[in-house]
């Protein structure tokens, strides 16, 4: 399927698709792997991130073209402008949705790691693409241990008040319902998840 064909929310008015000469398949051929939307949802400090950078590091071993679409990093420029507001973390959704629907475009495989903590708006995500294109991973973590890694000291401020909407304390994160892998990484080892993650690609055939 073309990208041009793929559903989308809305578009903008008075403009037409450019269909390109080189297409996904001829870049997927190019890059000798197949690209893929590669989601990690998961509560703060459920090792999104870490998980998907360390996936990238393998794939790119492999000689994989990868990116990762890190929550914080995106938030530095593409959603600078959003908030965390129920619409505000929405509209961040969809945008990353949208960009990772090119990359994929692009035969590339595009990791992102995003709390996403609302069903609706993964759902939008995936009907942005066909279903082969979307693998949810859902990075499961105690809220405890969770709390336990805060870093970047969140929950602490989230606790005393100092954080609105905060997911997992004073917002709901809604747990995937059938995601294509749960990883329970606050059980489960670093290496072993990423190899988790890689069996998948490879069963999906996304790698060789």
């Amino acid at each position: 399927m073309s990208i041009n064909t793929m559903k989308s929310i809305n578009h903008s008015n008075n403009t037409v698709w450019h269909e390109a000469s080189v297409t996904r398949d001829r870049r997927e051929k190019l890059n000798q792997h197949k690209s893929v939307i590669v989601w990690f949802t998961g509560l703060s400090g459920s090792g999104k991130s870490t998980l998907a950078h360390a996936v990238e590091e393998q794939l790119h071993q492999q000689q994989c073209r990868t990116y990762v679409f890190d929550g914080d990093n995106v938030r530095h420029g593409l959603c600078a402008d959003l908030g965390f507001s129920n619409s505000d973390r929405s509209e961040n959704i969809r945008r990353i949705g949208e960009m990772a629907k090119l990359f994929i475009d692009a035969g590339v495989i595009a990791l992102t790691a995003f709390i996403s903590p609302f069903k609706a708006d993964r759902d939008i995500v995936k009907n942005l693409v066909n279903p082969e294109d979307f693998i949810e991973i859902y990075c499961q973590c105690d809220l405890g241990i969770c709390e336990e890694r805060d870093v970047k000291g969140l929950y602490k401020k989230a606790r005393a008040g100092e954080i609105e909407d905060f997911t997992g304390i004073s917002s709901p994160y809604e747990e995937p319902e059938s995601a294509d892998l749960v990883i329970r990484t606050d059980t489960l080892s670093l290496e072993d998840s990423i190899q988790a993650v890689l069996n998948l690609l490879h069963e999906r055939k996304i790698i060789s």
